[in-house]
């Protein structure tokens, strides 16, 4: 039985619970309530409660209803969200025209779904709610209900205030909205990336364990074929030289013998080659992640360096050999004519060189290599891709403990250089605090 590996869904990822707007409605409920009450009741300023208490009544209901419609684990599509996210502006609206439009105090709320709607719902939805509620604060600015005040006396706002509060509304809009949804978005993208690591990983030792379930099938039919070898020896001790049968337990002989080599030998392969596989000299890595791109016109020239003790000898970690090899492919990608690797170890390092002759990384984008979805190609270039691979390749590269660093050559245009540099105790042993062992 194998098991099934798939990418992550960004979409359902970023996808709304509905008990979080539930809950979050029941909090703006209470807190609805109480500024009302209090006005209304503690200071005795003339507030029309009913108007009010209605206004909040339809958020209590519409709770009620979701409530007991939908289940609790429900994720609502982007349109659901969005409508639900209209009503609570619509409403809050509402209320602020009974309570003094914009002269109150509590306008600035109306930036909350906005708010919510950048961390969860699409720019573009986001950009149209935020549209619908600057257009209801303009509203605001020029028609409501007087501000509640004692009753005795009034507190005229000057148009200038007015103003004041529309643009402290409108640019909380702009920018909280701008900011959440930037960070959120930026989460969003860490997060698949992040997946898809893992993914990549869990493929790499789906692969490595094969190994282990051949050597784990040669034990178990060991048993039954040495039964069915035993069984074929006495029928051709029993039969003798009869010429019906002797010629199929010749055979079911044979074929027996030439099992138990296939399985003698997956059995070797397993026990002998664990050993010799899990171990991998700093030169044997370096040609292992070079091999599979010699054949693409491009040059890989090998150059040994400094050389300082005995050569490291590193534990297979699929995870490395996936990110250098992806590095080296970028290089070949890139390159003119020739990539360079060098190596070099010493006492307390150990590092490789991946240099190309190509262009070289865009200057704007040097300190940002490495970040999910962030691509060095142009997109009229041809396969130009997302740039997940790189940030895939960095990831697991440091998991183990390396540095990884990006710079370009000594002239513009004049190639790139990727250093990766391990600690050698690290490389060696395979222990690093909170990193994958390599």
């Amino acid at each position: 039985m194998t098991q099934e590996l798939h990418a992550p869904d960004p979409v359902q990822g970023s996808q709304l619970r509905l008990t979080t707007l539930i809950r979050l409605r029941w909090m703006a409920i209470v807190g609805q309530s109480a500024a009302v009450m209090v006005v209304a009741y503690a200071l005795r300023f003339p507030v029309p409660v009913s108007l009010c208490f209605a206004l909040i009544a339809c958020s209590a209901w519409l709770n009620l209803i979701l409530a007991f419609r939908y289940p609790a684990t429900q994720r609502l599509g982007p349109s659901a969200a969005f409508a639900i996210l209209i009503f609570d502006a619509v409403q809050l609206a509402g209320l602020l025209y009974v309570t003094g439009g914009l002269t109150n105090p509590f306008s600035v709320l109306m930036t909350v779904p906005v708010v919510i709607s950048a961390t969860s719902l699409s720019l573009r939805l986001t950009v149209l709610l935020g549209v619908i509620t600057i257009g209801a604060a303009t509203l605001l600015a020029f028609l409501h209900y007087p501000l509640p005040w004692f009753p005795e006396s009034e507190l005229p706002m000057p148009f200038v205030y007015v103003a004041g509060m529309w643009g402290a509304v409108v640019s909380s809009i702009a920018f909280t909205g701008l900011y959440a949804w930037r960070v959120a978005e930026e989460a969003r993208l860490l997060a698949t990336a992040l997946s898809a690591t893992e993914l990549v990983l869990q493929r790499e030792q789906h692969l490595s364990a094969l190994d282990g379930l051949a050597a784990a099938a040669a034990h178990e039919l060991g048993t039954p074929l040495a039964t069915i070898t035993l069984v074929a020896k006495e029928m051709q001790r029993a039969l003798g030289d009869d010429p019906r049968y002797s010629e199929d337990v010749t055979l079911l002989r044979s074929q027996s013998e030439r099992c138990r080599e296939i399985l003698k030998r997956l059995t070797s392969l397993s026990s002998e080659g664990e050993a010799h596989m899990a171990q991998l000299p700093i030169t044997s890595l370096i040609e292992e992640v070079t091999a599979p791109h010699r054949d693409f016109g491009i040059a890989i020239k090998l150059e040994p360096g400094q050389r300082i003790g005995s050569e490291p000898v590193a534990r297979r970690n699929p995870g490395v050999l996936y990110g250098l090899g992806n590095i080296v492919e970028n290089a070949v990608d890139f390159a003119r004519e020739q990539v360079t690797v060098r190596w070099r170890w010493d006492a307390e390092l150990v590092s490789i060189d991946i240099i190309d002759d190509g262009p070289g990384f865009p200057p704007e984008i040097l300190d940002r290599i490495g970040e999910p979805y962030m691509t060095t190609r142009q997109a009229s270039e041809q396969g130009g891709g997302l740039g997940l691979g790189l940030f895939i390749a960095k990831t697991l590269i440091e998991r183990s403990g390396a540095t990884i660093r990006f710079t370009n050559g000594a002239r513009p245009g004049m190639g790139a250089t990727v250093g990766i540099a391990w600690p050698r105790a690290a490389f060696v042993t395979g222990k690093t605090s909170g990193a994958t062992p390599y």
